[in-house]
C-alpha cells in the first residue's frame, strides 16, 4: 500500500468537545489557584531545650548551644578570687564572638538584666556592647569586712537572661532561665539553669518564657459564614466532560436549595 507523503490534514474538533476541553481547562486551573490560596504562611517555631544544670563550685561553667549545630552561643560559670583582705564570688555569663545580652551599664561594668515570664525580647531591647565577661550575680567582702552585692541577678529564682546571637550570620533571639543565689559572708553562689529556647525565624522576637511556635502575633480567623462551601469539582467529574459538568452543577444547585431550607 502506498503511503501518503503529502502534509497531514489537522483534525476538527466538533464544538462541543473543544467546549468541554476549555471548561476542564478553567476548572483546572482554579483548583490550582485554590490550592495557593488555602496555603498557609510560615509560622514562628520556637526550639527549646528543657535542662537542669546545678553550677556551684568556682570555674564550674556550662556551655549554651541554642540550635544544637555544635558552636557554643555563650557560657555561665562562677568565679572567684580573693586578695589579702577583700574577697568575690560571681555568676558570670560569656557571649560568644558578636553575640550580646539584654542589660545596663549602672556602673564600671555591664550588668546582664534579670527579666521576668513574658517580657519581649527582640530589636527593640537593650543589648550591651559585645563584652568577653557580663556580670549577673556577685557578693563580697573588703579589707574591712564590709559586705557587698552587685548585679540584677542577686538571689532571684526563675528569671530569664534575653539573648541576641547569630546563626549563619543572621539574628536570632533566645532566653535562658536561671534561678541564682549569692552569699557575701559564706562566700558561696549556686546557679540552676532549668532551660533555653530560640526563635528560628532571624530577626523575630521571641517571648520570655514560650516554648512553641508562633510565640506572638497569633489572632483568631473570623468566621464568614457557617453554610457549608460547596464540593469542588473532581477530576473524575471533569474526565467525563459535559455529563460530568453537569452532575457537579446538579450536585450545587441541591446543596444551594438545602442551605436555603
Amino acid at each position: 500500500m502506498k503511503r501518503s507523503t503529502g502534509p497531514r490534514k489537522k483534525a476538527n474538533f466538533s464544538e462541543s468537545i473543544d467546549l468541554q476541553l476549555n471548561m476542564y481547562a478553567l476548572a483546572a486551573g482554579a483548583a490550582g489557584v485554590g490550592a495557593l490560596c488555602l496555603a498557609k504562611p510560615a509560622e514562628a517555631r520556637i526550639v527549646y531545650t528543657p535542662t537542669h544544670v546545678v553550677l556551684n563550685d568556682s570555674y564550674d561553667f556550662y556551655k549554651l548551644d541554642f540550635s544544637h549545630n555544635g558552636i557554643t552561643d555563650l557560657s555561665v560559670g562562677i568565679y572567684s578570687r580573693s586578695f589579702s583582705g577583700p574577697a568575690y564570688i560571681a555568676v558570670n555569663v560569656h557571649p560568644a564572638g558578636r553575640n550580646t545580652i539584654v542589660g545596663t551599664s549602672p556602673h564600671f561594668y555591664f550588668q546582664a538584666s534579670a527579666l521576668r515570664n513574658g517580657i519581649r525580647i527582640g530589636p527593640r531591647q537593650k543589648f550591651g556592647a559585645l563584652s568577653e565577661n557580663v556580670v549577673m550575680a556577685s557578693a563580697g567582702h573588703n579589707s574591712t569586712g564590709r559586705l557587698s552585692y552587685h548585679g540584677k541577678w542577686v538571689n532571684v529564682k526563675n528569671r530569664y537572661l534575653g539573648v541576641k546571637f547569630y546563626i549563619k550570620g543572621k539574628t536570632h533571639y533566645g532566653w535562658v532561665r536561671a534561678s541564682i543565689s549569692v552569699s557575701a559572708k559564706k562566700m558561696s553562689a549556686e546557679a540552676v539553669l532549668t532551660g533555653y529556647a530560640y526563635e528560628t525565624i532571624p530577626g523575630k522576637a521571641i517571648i520570655a518564657g514560650a516554648t512553641k511556635g508562633p510565640d506572638d502575633d497569633a489572632q483568631p480567623v473570623p468566621a464568614t459564614h457557617t453554610s457549608p462551601p460547596p464540593k469542588p469539582a473532581t477530576l473524575g467529574m471533569l474526565a467525563l466532560g459535559a455529563p460530568g459538568l453537569s452532575a457537579w452543577r446538579r450536585e450545587e444547585t441541591l446543596a444551594a436549595t438545602s442551605d436555603r431550607n
